[in-house]
């Protein structure tokens, strides 16, 4: 940037001193070492080509005038370039309809691809060489046929972009035009900067969203970047990868060619490059910046790799040598629309060379095509090639093969086409030419009035035609055309040879879904297979899986995980699993939801037959002993411990062991909201029997005492059923009122799928206390009746049912205490089962502790049912 600055103002200086801001006439400083390509014409146009690809950096010992910097391997499809500009001028200044009566020339030089060549050829190219005889003349006349008010009013050039940059930063003060027909990096897009400067090639912005929709069709996310260290690589690149990276895709590695690479050098980064698992290689380079390169792997036979190929190379024949055939088989790249122009391969047959000045870049050519030696023309070129064999310039092009005359299709020599019909059509606006019908043209060029660069850039800048191949070229407002390209595969054909083949077409001006389109079909990928190369660094997780990142990895790194229980993941490459929604659960292979298995207490599991069982046996055994009680009530046993009591107790305990069925089975409206209120009821009536006939047995002691007999009077059955009416009523109207205001509904309850997948199917309580209010008052009971039963406990024999119910009692307390925290803790049905089991247990344990002693008395134990045994008792 500061090389370029200061060669501006030196040129601004010396055109202001000589030339009076390029209005005096066609005459400037030049540089008449630099061999160039010429002809003379009204208006002359510059043109810079990279006739070589190699330059040496030069060396400045400021003690002698610098010398001409030599300039290595010759590029036969950049000679091509630059005679299509040739042919080109001479195809308009044969036109009658465009320019008409105006003449136009052309001055070239080879600008070898690196930046101080081209800006010295530039330099030269717009001051223009000064002979003896303008010198005599002086520079006040002008020369004989010049319309500009500069030597060259604009340039065709250049194809890299750190050159072109340093070549329009340094034109763009002056309003010089400079059309590039190759240059496409993105900074060149900044007006401030380059403000003259314009292109017939689209910017690389489009080309790297193309290449990123490339990669990613093929589904290609772990990718490797190839690059130099000059503006064309390093913008692109860094757009590249910003947005590779927003489609999900990595780099595996970013290499960079230096400028002068070493053999060392070239050996790390093939092994870098040989060492990585990636399979796919990005390459932002010209032919000549890769070649080295590309030779190193050649040599260690590193194949295997997809190259994708930026427009810089795509189209390079200077890679399609045998030696890399098996590397570079199958790239696959963009590149420009080719055209087959008309008159275009003649032309570049018939090229000769010549010993006239200005065919300096012929000779060269023919020299290093038919590897001879010219007896005149370029001879230090010559002598530093090593050429002995002498040519005789009849050889003829026909009977050779290379880029230079493969014009089948052509893409960059169209680009120039376009930019030197750019210009002129610029010219036939700004000289107001003109002319009339039935091809017959006559001059109505404005000669007489000179123009300035200022004045051609701006009618350049709103060009705006169709050419003879139905493109309409035109520039936007960054002096852009519309960005299309050609997808090009290298294939190798039954001659042995690389041809481009076309497999589709990129449109960045289209809509999204419609700007890729690619035949894949036609597509011959590495080692000639047909299959699409995989490039990953781990492969894609199947359905049921999902990523998850590697620490320390880039994020296309990652490991297979199987999806949670309750997610899924139905798609390959799930980044995430799927929560399923609520009531549906993950079947086994984690790829689909599926209904939630119903869970609750049924009549068929195995823990609810057994309850079930449980609960049946209860009252057939609370039935039995009721039928026993029933055939021997007329005895003493039966009648001494109050009969009537006994046959409520015994229903109430069958109520018991009845309402246990209601908690199991699928719960219902009717089974939910009857449930805790049959047990509640069931259980006070229970307790409220044995809590008369504790009373009554310590009654009937108390009545033993003289004097006491007046207490069983006022206790008597009327009293008692009132008792028990009265501490039932409490538990009903408490179940009543639940029931009517908050009654218990079904409920799927989904608080266990993430554990087990089951749906529990329950009752859920919209009022928790009225349960603990429930439960609450039982315990009430119960402890009165265990407190009033404990003090009966000493009692004889004869009335020994106060132990009776003691223990009946503490089995009761025993199992209710330890019922709460086993309630709370069960999860899904259990807690039902743990409802039911203390239930059972504490039914059977009055069953038992109160009846079965008697029972045994009355079966077994017959003689001891008599008044007489129990008054000895």
């Amino acid at each position: 940037l500061f090389l370029s600055l200061f060669l501006s103002l030196s040129l601004y200086l010396f055109l202001s001193l000589v030339g009076a801001g390029l209005g005096l006439g066609c005459v400037s400083l030049g540089d008449s070492e630099l061999p160039e390509l010429q002809s003379e014409g009204d208006v002359v146009i510059g043109g810079l080509f990279p006739l070589h690809y190699l330059a040496l950096e030069p060396e400045h010992s400021y003690r002698t005038k610098p010398q001409h910097t030599q300039c290595n391997g010759f590029d036969h499809r950049a000679f091509r370039w630059m005679m299509t500009m040739v042919f080109t001028v001479d195809e308009i200044n044969r036109n009658s309809t465009l320019l008409p009566g105006v003449r136009l020339g052309y001055r070239i030089l080879d600008s070898c691809d690196h930046v101080h060549t081209s800006l010295r050829g530039a330099l030269s190219v717009v001051t223009g060489k000064r002979t003896e005889e303008h010198i005599e003349k002086g520079v006040e006349e002008r020369m004989p046929g010049c319309l500009a008010g500069a030597p060259v009013p604009a340039v065709v050039g250049l194809a890299s972009s750190t050159p072109t940059g340093a070549v329009a930063h340094t034109l763009g003060p002056f309003n010089i035009p400079l059309v590039s027909y190759f240059a496409t990096c993105t900074c060149l897009t900044d007006k401030l900067s380059y403000p003259s400067f314009l292109r017939t090639v689209p910017s690389d912005l489009f080309q790297v969203r193309g290449l990123v929709q490339l990669v990613s069709h093929f589904g290609w996310r772990w990718v490797g970047i190839l690059g130099t260290s000059d503006d064309y690589s390093r913008y692109g690149i860094q757009a590249f990868t910003q947005q590779l990276k927003d489609q999900g895709g990595c780099l595996a590695f970013h290499l960079t060619i230096p400028n002068s690479p070493s053999p060392a050098g070239l050996r790390a980064m093939a092994d870098t490059l040989q060492s990585s698992r990636a399979r796919v290689v990005v390459a932002f380079a010209t032919e000549g910046q890769l070649l080295e390169f590309l030779s190193e792997l050649a040599a260690r036979n590193i194949t295997g790799f997809q190259w994708v190929a930026s427009e810089a190379w795509v189209t390079a024949s200077l890679l399609t040598s045998p030696q890399f055939h098996p590397l570079l088989q199958g790239t696959l790249g963009f590149s420009f629309p080719g055209v087959s122009i008309p008159g275009l391969g003649d032309f570049l047959l018939k090229v000769r060379p010549s010993q006239t000045p200005g065919s300096e870049f012929i000779n060269m050519f023919w020299e290093e095509l038919f590897g001879c030696k010219l007896d005149f023309g370029a001879d230090s070129i010559s002598k530093s090639s090593g050429l002995t064999a002498m040519c005789t310039g009849s050889e003829d092009l026909r009977d050779t093969e290379s880029s230079y005359s493969d014009v089948s299709r052509v893409r960059i020599s169209y680009n120039v086409y376009k930019a030197v019909y750019a210009i002129a059509h610029a010219l036939h606006q700004l000289l107001q030419c003109d002319s009339t019908g039935h091809g017959q043209a006559q001059e109505k060029c404005n000669t007489s009035t000179y123009f300035t660069p200022r004045q051609l850039l701006h009618h350049l800048k709103r060009v705006n035609f169709t050419n003879q191949f139905g493109e309409k070229v035109h520039f936007d407002a960054n002096g852009e055309p519309v960005p299309l390209y050609d997808i090009i595969n290298w294939q190798k054909v039954s001659s042995g040879d690389i041809k481009f083949q076309k497999v589709g077409s990129y449109d960045g001006s289209a809509p999204l879904s419609q700007q890729l389109q690619i035949d894949e079909s036609a597509i011959v990928w590495i080692g000639g297979q047909s299959q699409v190369p995989v490039s990953l660094c781990s492969a894609p997780c199947p359905p049921g899986s999902r990523q998850a990142r590697r620490p320390g990895e880039p994020p296309c790194c990652f490991d297979c995980l199987p999806c949670a229980a309750g997610a899924i993941s139905n798609q390959t490459g799930s980044v995430d699993c799927t929560r399923c929604p609520e009531f549906y659960w993950s079947d086994r292979d984690r790829v689909k939801c599926v209904a939630g298995i119903e869970d609750f207490l049924s009549f068929y599991d195995t823990m609810g037959i057994i309850l079930v069982s449980l609960s049946l046996l209860g009252v057939v055994s609370t039935t039995t002993v009721t039928a026993i009680f029933h055939r021997f009530r007329a005895t003493p046993v039966v009648k001494a411990n109050n009969s009537e009591l006994s046959f409520l107790l015994l229903l109430s305990l069958k109520l018991c062991f009845l309402c246990s069925l209601l908690f199991i089975g699928r719960p219902s409206a009717w089974s939910c909201g009857l449930r805790q209120a049959a047990f509640g009821v069931s259980f006070v009536l229970c307790l409220s029997c044995l809590l008369v006939k504790t009373i009554v047995v310590l009654l009937a002691f108390r009545a033993t005492v003289p004097g006491s007999s007046a207490l069983m009077k006022l206790f008597g059955p009327s009293q008692q059923r009132t008792l028990i009416l009265c501490s039932t009523a409490p538990q009903v109207c408490l179940c009543a009122g639940w029931l009517s205001m908050a009654p218990s509904i079904p409920f799927r309850n989904s608080s266990y799928q993430g554990l087990t997948g089951m749906v529990v199917l329950e009752c859920k309580e919209p009022w928790p206390p009225g349960f603990y209010l429930v439960l609450g008052y039982i315990g009430l009971l119960a402890s009165l009746c265990l407190l009033l039963a404990f003090l009966g406990r000493k009692l004889p024999d004869t009335f020994n049912e106060a132990k009776l119910i003691t223990f009946s009692m503490l089995i009761f307390c025993a199992v209710w205490i330890s019922f709460v925290p086993a309630y709370v803790s069960s999860p899904g049905k259990y807690t039902v089962a743990v409802e039911i089991f203390a239930i059972l247990a504490s039914s059977f344990g009055l069953l038992l502790c109160i009846f079965a002693p008697k029972c045994y008395i009355i079966l077994l134990r017959p003689e001891r049912n008599t008044k007489k045994t129990l008054r000895k008792g």
